[in-house]
């Protein structure tokens, strides 16, 4: 449980954390929060050469009201979010989900743009971009990309936030309806989720799965059976239509579609 020895780079601003990654490449991380990258290098799945601290990068932490979407800086901790009167009021869903992450600890560390780039499909965060239909803001040496959430998780634990790059700020349609739910089940309080859902109905209906393949997933049917106007019974019997829900020793595939659809059905009635 001892990580490989390793060189640590703090940075203090956007501009050299892009620069030391550009100097480093693929020998270094980044390191926010940590509640993601420290537990994989004690267990040495991951041996960065190099360690770049952007836990101290102020202009990366922010919620900016801007017009019809609210800004979300990649630094800003789970517990800004849970609180936040600006995203209480006009994306409603994240902030609620937000106050489902891991526990008090955790969410005074960790780091939405954290919890995005890791792309663990059984993370809470990443479902709740994809219902919102959130965009992401890229930098890299060659300047700013932005990056639908249906192109941003590319495969399990991967993104498409490059080497030489760094997720600076999520970007969130304002929400104006009344119809949202986060719905997860796990076996014991602050558990990965073995399934859970995050749903958003109105003008920018979306449903975002939790631990539903090896990426964070959208239920498209179930989307499109929402927006046709369709029943909740069909609307949940079609949530793992199209995904293919992994098996493991907390759940067997069969289990998770099964799960799939009560969760579902519930994010429906208590929408």
């Amino acid at each position: 449980m001892i990580p490989a020895k390793f060189d640590y780079k703090p940075a203090s601003s956007s501009e050299e954390a892009i620069a030391l990654l550009t100097e480093y490449g693929d020998e270094a991380k980044l390191l926010a929060g940590g509640h993601s990258l420290i537990p994989l290098m004690k267990l040495r799945l991951a041996t960065p050469e190099v360690l770049i601290d952007i836990g101290g990068v102020k202009d990366l932490s922010f919620i900016e009201d801007r017009g019809d979407i609210v800004a979300v800086g990649a630094l800003t901790k789970h517990r800004q979010v849970e609180q936040s009167e600006v995203l209480g009021e006009h994306i409603p869903l994240l902030a609620h989900a937000a106050s489902h992450v891991g526990d008090p600890q955790v969410r005074n560390r960790g780091t939405i743009g954290g919890s995005l780039c890791h792309g663990d499909p059984a993370s809470d965060l990443p479902a709740v971009v994809l219902a919102t239909r959130a965009s992401l803001i890229i930098s890299g040496p060659n300047g700013q990309r932005s990056v639908e959430a249906d192109d941003f998780f590319t495969d399990f634990w991967e993104t498409a936030v490059s080497e030489d790059e760094l997720l600076t700020e999520i970007q969130f349609p304002k929400y104006t309806g009344e119809k949202w739910s986060f719905q997860k089940f796990n076996r014991r309080a602050q558990d990965w989720a073995i399934v859970g859902c995050a749903l958003q109905h109105g003008e920018n209906s979306g449903i975002g799965m939790i631990n539903m393949g090896s990426t964070p997933v959208r239920a498209a049917a179930s989307e499109t059976a929402l927006n046709s106007g369709e029943s909740n019974e069909n609307i949940a019997g079609l949530a793992d239509d199209g995904l293919t829900p992994p098996s493991d020793i907390h759940g067997q595939q069969e289990y998770r579609r099964h799960l799939s659809k009560v969760l579902l059905g519930r994010a429906l009635g208590n929408s």
